[in-house]
């Protein structure tokens, strides 16, 4: 059982797809800190010194722990719940901006595998090889 596993992970499709998967996370991380800190900080100047990351629909305001002059507290810290739709919007910004790379990518290799699949001349199987000696020694 051992053995087939070692089999397994080290085939060479598998190896490749863990080290795409490696490479995604790695250009994600990039493409969302140039969404983030590149691109929204201009977008959100040119629209009116908008924060994107503040962007919010408040569903319930917060309020701070009230306390009284001893100390003690009266009213306690109620957390806001709201929606935060800037951080939605810089996020789906990011997806699409991956999204596309991905799919250029993607399209250029599936290309290039084409090429390559044109490229090699077709080699008849081998049984037509076999049958097409047989018959030239026949014909003799």
């Amino acid at each position: 059982m051992l053995k087939q596993f070692k089999e397994f992970a080290f085939k060479g499709n598998l190896v490749d797809m863990a080290v795409g998967f490696i490479l995604g996370a790695g250009f994600a991380t990039v493409v969302k800190s140039l969404v983030s800190n590149v691109i929204m900080p201009p977008l959100g100047y040119v629209l009116g010194e908008v924060d994107f990351t503040k962007m919010k629909f408040s569903l319930k305001e917060g309020v701070s722990e009230v306390k009284n002059a001893e100390g003690v507290v009266t009213t306690p810290a109620v957390e806001e719940v709201a929606i935060f739709y800037g951080q939605f919007v810089t996020d789906a910004i990011s997806f699409l901006m991956l999204a596309f790379v991905v799919f250029i990518i993607v399209k250029k290799v599936l290309e290039g595998k084409k090429k390559e699949e044109e490229a090699k001349p077709a080699t008849p199987p081998r049984q037509e090889v076999l049958l097409e000696e047989i018959l030239e020694a026949l014909k003799k």
